[in-house]
């Protein structure tokens, strides 16, 4: 009878991962990083900027675009997993990843992703426009080449990074058939470059003294020096902070509206680029949606940048 009782209270050993009835849904939603949809957001800036936004039509076309940028997206970070869940098993903290734990089999997420990065471009085929598959089509190689080998590549896994968040910026205008202006494009793209480089930079600071930490947190970083990744993003900055300048002043006067909205929103705009600049030149700038809403400042010098486009496109 004691042995009895004392096997009864021996402690019983965890439950491997993904025993439970939720445990590989959740283990995929996780896998398919939700927090990182908020970027996918950019697909309205191209509408916004041509201030054909607030149709039925544009709305429903664009809620679609979201949907379907953000399958894609979500298949290239789970075929990403599945590609490098032996190195994540050895990682501090990529080790808790659904793959990497075996919450989620490798052969699963390889399935899944698949499947998206094959359906969400057919998709876009069907319900959208053929050149709104093609990007959407573009995107998922170029993510995919980028996890296999573009990431190793330096200058040129910044540029990848970078093309990802202008093709999310054109595509929006794409499904809508807006022409796309070139100073829209060239802002959009060095901004991003900015961002991207400034991460990068960050992650550089951070780590700086330990090559082997460099290596664990991002392979590449060993490569690039801190002083050339400074040289980019203010390079990035110096050029989106020009093309914004010449844009809203070859845009004219003031038309029917109050006051000349679209010149005035370029004193937020380069506000908003000093202040987060600020984060990267301390090494803390991290993802740009968390440097963004850590600091109520930037937050708000945003907010009066978006009320002056705002009011410039409506011409009040």
């Amino acid at each position: 009878m004691a042995d009895r009782t004392a096997l009864l209270e021996r402690p019983q050993p965890p439950r491997p991962p993904g025993t439970g009835s939720l445990a590989l849904p959740l283990g995929l939603l996780k896998t398919a990083r939700p927090r990182q949809w908020v970027k996918n957001v950019l697909v309205v800036a191209a509408p916004a900027a041509a201030g054909e936004l607030f149709s039925r039509h544009s709305l429903l076309q664009l809620a679609l675009v979201f949907a379907l940028f953000t399958a894609a997206a979500s298949a290239v970070y789970l075929i990403n997993d599945a590609r490098d869940a032996e190195a994540d098993r050895a990682h501090p903290t990529k080790c808790r990843r659904p793959v990497a734990a075996r919450q989620v089999p490798v052969t699963v997420a390889y399935a899944v992703g698949g499947l998206l990065a094959v359906l969400a471009p057919v998709a876009a085929a069907v319900l959208c426009t053929p050149l709104t598959a093609g990007l959407l089509g573009a995107y998922v190689v170029m993510q995919l080449a980028y996890c296999v080998s573009l990431k190793h590549v330096l200058v040129v896994d910044l540029a990848v990074v970078t093309t990802g968040f202008l093709m999310r910026a054109m595509i929006g205008g794409v499904a809508l058939g807006i022409p796309l202006s070139r100073w829209f494009l060239i802002t959009t793209g060095f901004g991003a470059l900015f961002m991207v480089a400034a991460k990068r930079y960050s992650e550089a600071v951070q780590m700086s003294g330990s090559a082997e930490k460099l290596g664990a947190t991002r392979a590449l970083l060993t490569e690039y020096t801190t002083g050339y990744l400074r040289f980019v993003w203010q390079l990035a900055a110096g050029v989106a902070v020009l093309a914004y300048c010449l844009w809203a002043m070859e845009s004219g006067g003031t038309a029917n509206g109050l006051l000349p909205w679209r010149q005035l929103s370029m004193a937020a705009f380069v506000l908003a680029v000093l202040r987060y600049a600020v984060f990267a030149d301390r090494g803390t700038a991290g993802e740009p949606e968390d440097v963004v809403l850590r600091d109520r400042a930037l937050a708000v010098i945003g907010l009066v940048w978006i009320a002056m486009y705002a009011l410039a496109v409506a011409d009040w």
